[in-house]
Parts: structure tokens; sequence; C-alpha cells
């Protein structure tokens, strides 16, 4: 069974549920067993493949776009390849912080053409951290609806974009999930939402020049 949340504060039961809320966003939770769950969430972006996988690679300045990001720091940096040293920080009531530490090894997976568009990935795996498991994609799919390419095509609407974000996560044994996942999920949709302002901001500059 899983949970998927609609983008407005409410929970159905839903395996099924793909359809993006009114502020494009989707995100489903299913428990895996024991201490473990794997998060799914989706969100709509008007901005190209290019762009948004720009904005996910440039990692050391994600720390700057994400404020639950504390630290991003580029450990090692190999072809399609890139080993992160990264600090998560949540404000929790009574002043205190909550701080997530890992280092994340990122595959990043050659370009797809689609009959339809195009897509790539991220694969990314903790190899050492404060969970016992935390490994998921990131994905990127763009739709083409017309003929027009590039960046101008947002301004008639002809591009339709995706950024996606799936991750298995198991905490330590001290630390219970359901502590977690709530958490986990409020701070996924910021992610994803700073991603596609961050990706608003470059189209802006764009057409500006």
């Amino acid at each position: 069974m899983s949970l998927a949340y609609d983008g407005r504060g409410t929970i159905s039961q839903d395996e099924k549920a793909q359809t993006l809320s009114e502020d494009g966003f989707f995100i489903e939770i299913k428990k895996l067993g024991g201490n473990s769950r794997r998060i799914r969430s989706k969100i709509g972006i008007e901005a190209s493949l290019d762009t948004v996988w720009k904005i996910l690679t440039d990692y050391e300045k994600l720390a700057d776009i994400i404020p639950g990001l504390a630290v991003s720091k580029v450990v090692e940096k190999k072809d399609k390849f890139a080993r992160l040293y990264q600090i998560g920080q949540q404000n929790l009531p009574l002043g205190l912080k909550f701080n997530a530490k890992g280092v994340l090894d990122c595959y990043e997976k050659d370009l797809e053409i689609l009959p339809s568009g195009k897509k790539r990935e991220i694969q990314f795996k903790m190899v050492e951290g404060d969970f016992t498991r935390f490994e998921g994609t990131w994905l990127i799919e763009q739709l083409n609806k017309g003929k027009c390419k590039g960046e101008e095509a947002f301004f008639g609407q002809e591009i339709q974009t995706t950024l996606s974000y799936l991750v298995d996560v198991k905490p330590k044994m001290w630390l219970p999930v359901r502590l977690v996942e709530g958490r986990l999920s409020s701070e996924i949709k910021t992610n994803l939402s700073c991603i596609r302002e961050e990706a608003k901001r470059v189209i802006s500059a764009l057409s500006s020049l």
C-alpha cells in the first residue's frame, strides 16, 4: 500500500495516483517493510531538459538553491560520476536543528532520445552517512508537443518537462522512519520547487538578453 500526497496537504490511499496537483507537484510514500520507505515525487517545470540538467549537475551550487542543504561539496569528479559530501539541515521546534550528513555517489546517465522527446537521469547512492540506506534516481523527461525546439519554445508552451525524484530510505535503527518520512516529504517538495524556481530564473535571464 502506498500513500499519495496531492500537494494540498491531504493524503489518500492510491497506488496508481500519477496526476500532478494544481501546483504541479506529486508525491507518494510506499512502505517497503520494516524501517524502510520508498518516496516517489514529480514536479512540472517550464524549462528544457538541458536547463534542468545543468542545475542538477552544478553540485556545489545546489547548496545555494536548496534551503535545507547546508553543504554540497564535490569530493571526486570523473566523467559521468561525482562523489558528493552533503549536509542537510532542518529547523525544528524550540530552536533545535536536525542534521543529516552523507557521502553520495552520483552516476550521470547518457541522454536518451524518445519518439516524443528525451530523458536523462542521475542515479545516486549514499555510501557513508546517517542512513542505513539512501539511494535513488533523479529523472528529467522532456515531451516535445510541437516542432519548436530550444528555450524559446516555452513561450509558446510547446515543451513539457517533468523532474522526478525517487528515493529508497532506511534510517539508522535508533531513528524510527515515521519520524523521518514527514520531514523528508516536506523537504523533497521544497527541493523540487526550488529547482523549478531556479529554472524559471535562468529562462527569464536568457529571455532578457
